[in-house]
């Protein structure tokens, strides 16, 4: 590539142009700090709907345990029920069957009674002494103690038999009992798990209410941001658009012999741009947004710490940019090749468009402005002028020490 040089002593009409657009950019910076401002809120609110999101879930989780457990209850206590039920129809046909038995009785033993009214009272012993003979008397004596013993058996059947015609009335009534009390158990779960479930509508309701709020306020955020982009686009377009206009009135005074031109530098002529570790390289990263190109370092720091140009070079640059936060911009003639290095989030800077640097001096102090997480240098190196954020710039790696 031929060699040319940069011109220290601007002419009138661009230092005016550049100016006008640090004063355009102030204006842009105010508009894009109000954005920032926007997006902090918004992504707070984000984070804040989120949190209540996991708090809807595991509630609506908690509901869903306590449902299945109800559900569990209600089956067992339906069981419950049914076994009750065939327990009381069991022993209702058992009641029928003893007050039949009883019934029988009854009806036996008041035959007997109205016979014996009719005949007279004929007593066993008149029975004994009418037999005719030694034999007879055996056999009506044997006759006499079957009737005797039947009628013995007849009455402790019927006793029997109606004692425990109470005891199963007396269980039946009990049985009945406890059957009101699962059918109320029963339907006071069924109650709670009507309850529940609406509970749980209510929940999953508030969390779709929540759901479309997080994908509107993204969606707004994506808008700031996206609006935000085309500040910081149109900004950039401008930047590029003068640094060219410099570029070409360099190459224009280095052609006419001008004098004050910068000399061109060795290309192997490169410093540390500030003390500090490095916390983050170039290339793909994710710092809590999801993946990103990271198209520098970050050589983090106390803030106020000093920033120096990596090389002998011109201020194409200085101001506000808007997610750089304060930003300057050297161009530099390598051994006939242009590079052009970034020192952005500074806290303040101490150069001006125009002004010629050399290497190691100081040309600002680190900060923490723009999207920053704290005090550090984001420094970048370009092959050729600036173009912006976009694939193409190198590894500063490549070229400064550490």
């Amino acid at each position: 590539m031929v060699a040319f040089f940069l011109v220290i002593q601007m002419p009138i009409t661009y230092a005016t142009s550049l100016n006008d657009l640090k004063s355009q950019k102030s204006q842009i910076e105010q508009q894009k700090n109000q954005l920032n401002s926007q997006i902090k809120d918004k992504s707070s609110a984000i984070s804040t709907i989120e949190g209540k999101q996991k708090e809807l879930l595991a509630q609506i989780s908690k509901l869903g345990e306590e449902i299945t457990k109800t559900n569990d209850e209600i089956a067992i206590v339906t069981k419950e029920i049914e076994v009750a039920n065939n327990e009381i129809a069991a022993l209702e046909q058992e009641i029928i069957a003893l007050q039949e038995k009883i019934d029988q009785r009854d009806a036996l033993l008041e035959e007997r009674a109205r016979a014996i009214q009719a005949n007279g009272s004929v007593s066993y012993i008149d029975v004994l002494l009418g037999a005719n003979s030694f034999v007879d008397f055996i056999d009506r004596f044997s006759a006499v103690n079957t009737l005797m013993e039947a009628d013995r058996q007849i009455m402790r059947d019927q006793k029997t038999d109606k004692e425990k015609l109470e005891e199963q009335k007396l269980t039946l009534e009990n049985t009945k009992k406890e059957l009101e009390a699962k059918q109320t158990k029963l339907n006071n779960l069924k109650a709670s798990l009507d309850a529940q479930k609406v509970e749980k509508n209510k929940l999953v309701d508030e969390l779709e209410r929540e759901q479309e709020k997080l994908a509107s306020e993204k969606k707004l955020l994506e808008k700031e941001y996206s609006e935000a982009l085309e500040v910081s686009k149109e900004l950039q377009d401008k930047i590029i658009a003068e640094q060219n206009r410099i570029l070409e009135l360099a190459r224009q005074n280095q052609a006419s012999g001008s004098p004050g031109a910068l000399p061109t530098v060795s290309a192997g002529d490169w410093t540390k741009p500030t003390n500090g570790r490095l916390t983050s390289g170039y290339g793909w990263r994710n710092i809590g947004a999801g993946p990103e190109f990271h198209y520098g370092i970050d050589l983090a720091n106390a803030s106020g710490t000093p920033i120096v140009a990596a090389a002998g070079g011109v201020v194409t640059y200085a101001g506000p940019l808007s997610s750089y936060g304060n930003v300057v911009i050297l161009t530099h003639n390598m051994d006939g090749d242009i590079y052009t290095t970034v020192y952005a989030h500074l806290s303040s800077y101490s150069v001006g468009v125009g002004q010629t640097v050399g290497k190691a001096e100081q040309i600002a102090k680190m900060g923490s402005t723009g999207r920053s997480t704290g005090p550090h240098l984001h420094f970048e190196v370009h092959i050729g002028t600036w173009k912006g954020q976009v694939p193409g710039n190198v590894n500063p790696l490549r070229y400064i020490p550490l």
